[in-house]
């Protein structure tokens, strides 16, 4: 080994070196390549020492090909040789050519969704449908003629998987399913309907309790409150579900009974029992028809709570505050529960402000209790009106012609049936048209039905304890629950899971038990 001076940089020897390493380079390369599959490159001992710079690898010196050779020359085809470059595959890593594979290529043919649905069995795609819940099924009759027809020709397994999965036991019990006809979405899109109307008026009657009588009525008291509150509109849910049905029946059968006595009522028949009411708590078990009588006065008392003044001091204050309607008559009470039902008691409950929910009460009972009034026809003003120039038919809005517009596809005003056949119309004639709960009676019914109505003290509470000690269910009155140990057992907190089990069933699911969300959405309005 040379000593340091003797191989220092920039030397004689140095160069001498380095010239004898050039001159040997290319010889030893070329009788190295033969032997070998591999090319070895000699490296020199003197590396100046550059940052950043790492040296390459024999096995990772990149081997150039010949298009990419010839793209890097530069000339006036320069341009050209750049776009060959893109269209000619090459071997290099960098310009391998993506061979997509088979399922990609599936992916890419596939089909839509709807055509994928109805490929399938007609058995996968109602069970599919009964899977959803019952708006999006409502609404998806509205997407084509085809998913309307496959909805309405499949009512009945549709109606008894939410019957089954979706409806509480207490519901089941009230509305059995008619006998002699098949399940509908009519029928269940009734209970949905009972349901809501229930679990709303249970909502708006616990904030009202929790504010005027239990005397929450800042954020930080409503908060400590939520549990008690929560608890006691659970169990409100089944007790006014049971009162709609009680109003719902008492109707259909008082209009029953005046018509098999051509109109002769209960207020001139002498009795001891209501012989309506009577009928409609035999179909409610003891413990039904006991919660339902503890409960009921609660109801009641809210309800008419609800249409007095706020404030009771006297005329002067209720002068100063605008509240110069006084409370409704015990009459119009009774007929919004008889005749309206709790959906006309929610609607009310709902109004904001004490004298647009009076006039909102005024205006019903007016449309319901008094005829329709006909406007009177314009009087001609002047000696000379009839002098003046007579208006154009068309300006009239009349038609001119004779000839009436053809009606649209489907619609009812086509009186040609070989166009339109209505038994043979799945658009149109589906089990909902027969409209929701407690429609709107006639002119004539409400003639014969209003003057009968009884008294506001004794709807319900009469019959029904009577009926109770009569069955024994409780030994003495004194054993019924009143006033406020109804508030203590509507808020407890111990036997919850006991009558959640007993009023929704054994197998209940959440769904069955109606949230805050789901007393928004009314299915059939």
């Amino acid at each position: 080994m040379d000593h340091l001076h003797m191989t220092e940089f920039g030397s004689e020897r140095y160069l001498e070196k380095l010239n004898r390493s050039h001159s040997n380079g290319p010889q030893a390369v070329a009788q190295a390549g033969p032997s070998s599959g591999t090319s070895t490159q000699t490296q020199s001992p003197f590396i100046l020492p550059l940052r950043g710079v790492i040296p390459l690898e024999p096995d990772e010196v990149p081997v150039k090909s010949n298009e990419q050779r010839r793209g890097d020359r530069k000339g006036f085809l320069s341009f050209r040789s750049k776009f060959h470059n893109k269209n000619v595959p090459s071997s290099s890593p960098e310009h391998v050519v993506r061979i997509p594979s088979s399922t990609e290529q599936v992916a890419k043919r596939s089909r839509p969704f709807d055509q994928l649905f109805y490929d399938l069995p007609n058995e996968l795609q109602v069970e599919i449908i009964a899977s959803l819940p019952l708006s999006d099924i409502l609404n998806m009759r509205l997407a084509s003629r085809s998913m309307h027809a496959l909805v309405s020709l499949n009512e009945a397994p549709i109606a008894r998987y939410h019957l089954d999965h979706h409806v509480p036991a207490y519901a089941k019990r009230l509305y059995p399913v008619p006998e002699g006809s098949s399940l509908s979405l009519h029928y269940l899109c009734g209970i949905w309907h009972r349901l809501h109307v229930a679990a709303k008026l249970s909502y708006l009657m616990c904030e009202w309790i929790s504010k005027e009588l239990f005397l929450r009525d800042t954020e930080e008291k409503k908060r400590d409150f939520a549990p008690q509150r929560e608890r006691m509109r659970r169990r409100l849910i089944p007790v006014l579900f049971t009162v709609f049905h009680f109003f719902e029946t008492y109707r259909d059968l008082h209009l029953k009974y005046l018509s098999e006595r051509n109109g002769k009522g209960l207020l001139k028949e002498p009795y001891t029992t209501n012989p309506i009411e009577t009928e409609i708590m035999n179909m409610y078990d003891d413990r039904t028809l006991l919660r339902v009588h503890e409960a009921f006065p609660l109801v009641i008392s809210s309800f008419c709570r609800r249409l007095r003044p706020p404030s009771y001091v006297g005329r002067v204050e209720r002068s100063l505050r605008g509240y110069l309607r006084e409370k409704p008559p015990d009459e119009v009470h009774v007929a919004m529960l008889c005749v309206g039902g709790l959906r006309q008691v929610e609607r009310i409950w709902e109004v904001k402000g004490y004298n647009t929910r009076r006039a909102a009460v005024d205006n019903w009972y007016n449309m319901i209790a008094r005829d329709p009034v006909e406007p009177e026809p314009k009087r001609r003003r002047g000696m000379l009106g009839g002098l003046k120039r007579k208006k154009s038919l068309a300006a009239l809005g009349k038609v001119v012609t004779t000839e009436s517009p053809p009606p649209l596809p489907g619609s009812f005003g086509d009186a040609n049936p070989g166009h339109l056949n209505m038994s043979q119309n799945l658009v149109f004639n589906t089990s909902l048209s027969a409209g929701m709960p407690m429609s709107s009676l006639g002119r004539d019914q409400l003639k014969m039905l209003l003057p009968d109505l009884p008294v506001l003290q004794k709807i319900w509470l009469e019959t029904a304890e009577a009926m109770i000690l009569d069955r024994k269910i409780v030994e003495r009155p004194a054993d019924i629950k009143r006033n406020a140990q109804i508030f203590t057992d509507l808020i407890r907190e111990d036997g919850l899971e006991d009558e959640d089990q007993w009023w929704y069933g054994t197998n209940a699911s959440e769904s069955v038990m109606p949230s805050l969300e789901a007393i928004e959405e009314d299915f059939l309005e």
